[in-house]
């Protein structure tokens, strides 16, 4: 592939990036659409994040929101107590989340769980954490603990404006997209699609699947993580409620629907998805704000019988055509 076609190749990825930086500036003064913007690139960061665990190496985990509920806690707690900086919060809510999940990942790969008791597992394991953090005084049991308010303090990563968080969550969106093409690029990405495909397979060849399962999911436990800080500061409160087993769905199911192991799938899948989430709810009332998990559960059932693969290559396939359009098959191809 020459520079020519490589820069033809990458520019969907130039477009969205320029897209992406530009966006404040055109719905900056209003606070809804800001919020609904971060909101899409918060689930994209999610979604992209469970890639590593769920698309690569094909584990059904349902325990997002438990990793974030842990990187809030630990990060707002840190801010309200020593008046730790939640840019300090993120890394350290990310290790916590990270750790979590060595804990409970490993004798959980240790043992051989996998399919839909993995799934069952991991979703339990949302559930605990909440019980977990409502009986837990010490951290604010049952009531919502509101973070300090500052007009503009990048200490505190407290604003009055809505467009420096889109800005912080669009760098971890950018971090998690990075990851995730490394790691596809790795021997480590190698051995998880392996896995992903049929782990007996993969361990007779001599992949070690206890291992590289559990790398994944630290990774991305620590990665959600880190957006649990930002997500603590961005609504300016720490609650149970954070550990939320349908939200922690609602992120596998982005994954899925935008295809497993495809980099870029989780973030359209977001994109499309959660935006047609919250364009129903503030428009079609409170009666049907809950149609959405209808329409999710309709698209997923379709991909699952006409496009397994997700709708990824969809779009890779109608920008293949546009290119032998435009600039002809041979750069295209």
């Amino acid at each position: 592939m020459n520079t020519k076609q490589r820069t033809i190749k990458m520019l969907p990825l130039l477009v969205g990036l320029v897209v992406a930086l530009i966006v404040p500036l055109i719905v900056g003064k209003n606070q809804y659409n800001m919020v609904l913007v971060t909101t899409v690139l918060f689930y994209g960061v999610l979604a992209t994040a469970w890639n590593i665990i769920g698309g690569m190496a094909g584990q059904l985990d349902l325990a997002a929101w438990a990793y974030l509920g842990l990187g809030a806690f630990t990060s707002g707690t840190l801010l309200l107590r020593w008046n730790v900086t939640p840019w300090l919060g993120m890394i350290l809510g990310g290790l916590v989340a990270a750790g979590f999940a060595a804990l409970v990942g490993y004798p959980l790969f240790r043992f051989g769980v996998k399919e839909v008791w993995y799934a069952l597992s991991s979703a339990a394991l949302v559930e605990v954490l909440r019980v977990a953090f409502l009986m837990w005084d010490e951290v604010g049991g049952p009531v919502e603990r509101y973070l300090p308010f500052h007009r503009a303090s990048w200490y505190h990563m407290r604003f009055a404006s809505y467009v420096p968080y889109y800005y912080i969550v669009l760098g971890l969106l950018l971090i998690a997209l990075f990851v995730n093409y490394r790691i596809s690029r790795s021997k480590l990405g190698y051995y998880l699609l392996a896995l992903g495909e049929s782990e007996d397979a993969a361990e007779v060849i001599g992949v070690d699947a206890r291992a590289c399962k559990l790398k994944a999911l630290m990774i991305y436990a620590f990665i959600v993580g880190a957006t649990g800080a930002v997500y603590a500061c961005l609504f300016g409160f720490i609650h149970p409620s954070f550990f939320n087993t349908a939200q922690s769905t609602e992120v596998a199911i982005l994954g899925i629907i935008g295809g497993m192991g495809i980099v870029y799938g989780p973030l359209l899948a977001a994109i499309i998805l959660v935006s047609g989430r919250e364009f129903m709810r503030a428009n079609l009332g409170s009666s049907l704000e809950s149609l959405y998990l209808a329409i999710y559960a309709v698209v997923l059932i379709v991909i699952a019988l006409f496009r397994p693969q997700g709708i990824a290559p969809l779009f890779r396939k109608a920008y293949d055509w546009l290119l032998s359009r435009v600039v002809g098959e041979r750069y295209a191809a």
